[in-house]
Formats: structure tokens, C-alpha cells, sequence
């Protein structure tokens, strides 16, 4: 085996996006192209000589090929060891906790998350620091930079690994360890959330189903809900992952998860259905015939914590992502916690956790974790939400119900408009920011607007700014419209609205959402031109 230097020319595209690099896999399989943004994460991370390195992914296709240029990459660059998943699988909350656990230096993750795979869609890449979290914007800055530079690249002649099997080879100098993916994750699972309460639950006529979406999270979710939870065999739906996710588009929503919605809403509907995404990081959650948005999802979780061993000690405190909504804010207060509002990126929630500020955080995308690791994670939520349902034994829908009685509703909504053009979607985010100095003082949709701007986060812990986080349209009673583009798509643009309306009175808490905000979307549409700038008369999907 020898290390060979390869020369090579810089893609001026390799600049991270909220959740690292995703492109189309034929982008990905360019000469060169996977090695350069590789290399340049390796010349941008500071001295690895001798450390650890954690590298899975979602199993997309490319998957495998990536890991055996990566393994080859990270030999010839100086790493000593290397822990990947057998078969090449670890799901993104997975690979925080290896990383954790493993003190290793950092971790390649391989995924696109929710967005669809094949070799005609999309694959993705991020880098993970020590702490388990994603690279914070100085680091993927730094690696952008290092990508504009690049003229030659770092890499081991040598045969593949063999991943099926959990085993240790040798590649040059280096140690790769074939680990069980799922071993780990499960004994955290264990040591925060009740099993015999929650093995009880399932073994006395409680009814799930879980879908898989034939993605990442299905061996996770086999081993702990079927085999050590107790639930009935097929309770796993789509649980093989595959190479394509089977033609599916794995995004845990009311559109793209419609098999298990039709499901949740039949006559003959389960107790509880839940659904996570490509990489294992999102979830949605389902009563019969009900569906729980992510922005309740994380203020019950925070006000019904101590029905989880692993959070009876209290809650240091709650974040959440500048759309999500404020139910969680609401739910702080009442418990004397801090509630931080951050910009969009599990990336910004990692100063506070690692601070000590915050235990549980959340992002209206579907995304709900804590401070067991520095990921969002899916499948920690459904097993949240069984402890929950284990120790207070009613219904899902009636959790909610009586938490918007003592809380109130956020009347909330996401209209997701994807692959818009790049220069269409700008222009409807400019449309509303050119109406700044004026529509303070007007009345919206019966509301009278308080305050517009564009948000900016100043860490508390690091001082570090972000700027242009979302255009926000504040209301005087609390509701609000913001608009922002999405980081996670490869092709065109996504523009997303969020809609929120706070109700107290709970004569008032059994509207449709839609309808509830009716006045809300019409005024969004109106002050962003949106249908008239994009030729758009609906959105793509609404959650």
C-alpha cells in the first residue's frame, strides 16, 4: 500500500449549506470531486495525526463508494483509526453518540437526509466535530475556503474494505473497526427512557406503527421497539433500508409519509404512529386520526419530561429554531427555564447544550432531540413520546388537548414551495424586506404588525453573529409571518412561510389549522407576491 498525491483543480460549489454538502449524486461521481471536498475538510480541521475518525451514512446510493474513498483518504492523511458501520449505516444521531462516546475527533456523515435517493437524486456530506455536533459556520467556512484552493489531494492505493461483516483491518497505518450500528444506540436509548414501562404499554393491547420509509432508521427501530421493547412483529413498516429508499421521498410529513398516514386515519387506526426520515434525525408523530405538529411536539416533551428517567433531574433549559413556534416558550416560562431562540441548524444548538444552558431542543422540520447528543434525533422522540404515553395512560390527542387547555394553541403551519428559481425566490424575500419602513402599524389579516426585520443571532455563549436568518413579519398579539429559503435542497430554491397564531381560549382550539390561519396566508401572499413572482398558485407541501 502507498499513499499517492493526486493533482487536481478546484468546483467552485463546495461551500456548505446548513446540513454540509448535498448535491446530485452524478455531481458527486465528477473526477475528483467527493476527494477534493474531503480533502479540503481534512485541511481545515486542525491536527488528526494519530485520532479517530467516525464515517456512515443513511445507505443511499453512493453510499458505499464514498466510504471506501473516505477510508483511503483518512489512512493516507494520518488518521489512526477509523470506526464505521457495518454495511456502511449509521444514522446521523447515531454517529453524534459514537463520536461522543469514542472521544473520537470528528465524524464524516454520508446523507442527504429527507431528500429522495437513486443515481439520478441526491447525496450529501457533512463533517461532524468532537463533540458529535455539525461543523459550526467557522469550521465549514474554513472548509469552503480550503475547497477554493485545493490543488492536489491526499489518498491510500489500496484494496476496499469489507464492510458487511462487524470486524478490524488493517489499511496502511491506520485501524478500521467494522462496528455494529445499532449496539450503542440502543443502550443510550435504554439508559434514558423507561423500557419496562414503555415493553409494558406495547404488550397490553397499545397499538404503533412505525414507518421506516425503508431509510436508515429501520434496523434501529427493529432491534428496540420489535425485539427489545416487545411489539408485534411488522410493527416496523419499511424497515430493510435500500439503496433508493424505495423510490419513496423519505421526509417524515403529512405528504411524503402518506402510507402511514393513511394508516393513523383509517377505521381500524392504531394507538400511535410515528415516522422518521433518510437519516434517522426526524420524526413525525401520530395519534389515531391526529397528528401532533413538531412545534407541540417538542413544548409536551419539555412540560411532560420527568415521565422520562433520564430528564427527572430537570431540564437546564429549552431552544428552539426562529420558525419553530413559541408553544415551547410558553412551556419554559411556567417551569422558570430559559427558553433561546436560534437560527435554523442543529449546528447553532450545540454551544448551549455543550454551555449547559439547554437539555431539550427542537425545529419545526421535524427535528426534536437533547443533550444526549448533538443531533436531532428521531427515533429518541418516539420513545419519548411511548414514555410519555406509558406513564400517564391516556391517548395521544388527549395529551394534546390538555396541554393546549393549560397552555393555550399555537395555531401553526409550514408552506413549503420547492424548487423554485434561485432569482424568483430571492425576489419575494427582497419584496417583503422592501416593505420594512412601512408596515409597522398596519393591520394584517386583523392584526396590527409590531416589528419586521431580518434575524440575527448572537451566540451567548461565543458572541459569534448570523445575519439574515429569515425575514420575520411580528404581530402585536404574538402572531407571526416569516419567510425564508431553504439550505437543504439541490435543485433551485425552496421558499418556506410559517404562519403562527397564538389562541387561548380553548372554545376556540378545534379549527382546522388552515382555516384558523386562513387570514395569515392570504395577508403572507399578498406582501410577498409570491404567486405573482414565482408563478406558483399553491404550495408544494404544508405541514
Amino acid at each position: 500500500m502507498s499513499a499517492n498525491t493526486v493533482a487536481t483543480s478546484f468546483f467552485d460549489d463546495q461551500e456548505p449549506g446548513t446540513s454540509g454538502l448535498r448535491k446530485k449524486v452524478r455531481i458527486f461521481q465528477q473526477p475528483h470531486y467527493l476527494e477534493n471536498f474531503v480533502q479540503s475538510v481534512f485541511d481545515s480541521i486542525g491536527d488528526f495525526s494519530g485520532q479517530t475518525l467516525v464515517v456512515g451514512g443513511d445507505g443511499r446510493y453512493y453510499n458505499r463508494h464514498a466510504i471506501q474513498i473516505i477510508l483511503k483518504m483518512a489512512a493516507a492523511n494520518g488518521f489512526g483509526r477509523v470506526l464505521v458501520g457495518q454495511g456502511g449505516i449509521l444514522s446521523t444521531p447515531a454517529a453524534s453518540h459514537i463520536i461522543r462516546k469514542y472521544k473520537a475527533f470528528g465524524g464524516l456523515i454520508l446523507s442527504a437526509s429527507h431528500n429522495p435517493a437513486g443515481p439520478d437524486e441526491d447525496f450529501g456530506i457533512k463533517y461532524n466535530i468532537g463533540n458529535g455536533g455539525p461543523a459550526p459556520e467557522q469550521v465549514t467556512g474554513a472548509i469552503f475556503a480550503c475547497s477554493k484552493e485545493i490543488s492536489e489531494y491526499k489518498i491510500l492505493k489500496a484494496d476496499d474494505v469489507p464492510l458487511d461483516k462487524i470486524t478490524s483491518a488493517q489499511l496502511g497505518g491506520m485501524q478500521v473497526e467494522v462496528i455494529n450500528p445499532v449496539a450503542d444506540y440502543a443502550a443510550l436509548m435504554q439508559s434514558l427512557f423507561d423500557f419496562d414501562a414503555i415493553r409494558e404499554l406495547l404488550t397490553s393491547g397499545f397499538t404503533i406503527a412505525f414507518d421506516a420509509m425503508h431509510a436508515v432508521t429501520g434496523p434501529y427501530a427493529m432491534h428496540i421497539i420489535e425485539e427489545m421493547l416487545g411489539a408485534p412483529d411488522g410493527t416496523v413498516k419499511n424497515g430493510v433500508p435500500k439503496e433508493d429508499f424505495g423510490g419513496g421521498h423519505p421526509d417524515p410529513n403529512l405528504t411524503y409519509a402518506h402510507e402511514l398516514v393513511d394508516i393513523l386515519y383509517a377505521d381500524n387506526a392504531p394507538d400511535f404512529g410515528a415516522a422518521s426520515d433518510g437519516d434517522g434525525d426526524r420524526n413525525m408523530i401520530l395519534g389515531r386520526r391526529f397528528f401532533v405538529t413538531p412545534s407541540d411536539s417538542l413544548a409536551i416533551l419539555a412540560a411532560n419530561a420527568n415521565c422520562a428517567p433520564g430528564y427527572q433531574g430537570g431540564l437546564a433549559g429549552i431552544a428552539r429554531s426562529m420558525p419553530t413556534s413559541a408553544a415551547a416558550d410558553r412551556v419554559a416560562e411556567a417551569m422558570g427555564l430559559e427558553c433561546y431562540e436560534t437560527p435554523t441548524g442543529w449546528k447553532f444548538f450545540g454551544n448551549l447544550m455543550d454551555a449547559g444552558k439547554v437539555t431539550l431542543c427542537g425545529e419545526e422540520s421535524f427535528g426534536t432531540g437533547s443533550n444526549h447528543v448533538r443531533e436531532k434525533d428521531g427515533l429518541w422522540a418516539v420513545l419519548f413520546w411511548l414514555n410519555i404515553l406509558a406513564v400517564r395512560k391516556v391517548s395521544v390527542e388527549n395529551v394534546v388537548r390538555e396541554h393546549w387547555r393549560k397552555f393555550g394553541r399555537n395555531y401553526y403551519s409550514r408552506h413549503d414551495y420547492e424548487g423554485i428559481d434561485t432569482g424568483a425566490a430571492e425576489a419575494v424575500l427582497q419584496q417583503v424586506r422592501d416593505q420594512f419602513p412601512k408596515l409597522p402599524g398596519q393591520t394584517l389579516a386583523g392584526r396590527v404588525v409590531k416589528h419586521c426585520d431580518d434575524f440575527t443571532y448572537t451566540d451567548p455563549v461565543d458572541g459569534s453573529v448570523s445575519c439574515n436568518q429569515g425575514v420575520r413579519v411580528l404581530f402585536e398579539d404574538g402572531s407571526r409571518i416569516i419567510l425564508r429559503l431553504s439550505g437543504t435542497g439541490t435543485s433551485g430554491a425552496t421558499i418556506r412561510i410559517y404562519l403562527e397564531s397564538y389562541e387561548a381560549d380553548t372554545l376556540q382550539h378545534d379549527m382546522d389549522a388552515q382555516d384558523a390561519l386562513a387570514g395569515m396566508i392570504a395577508a403572507a401572499n399578498k406582501i410577498s407576491r409570491l404567486h405573482e413572482l414565482t408563478g406558483r398558485d399553491c404550495p408544494t407541501v404544508i405541514t
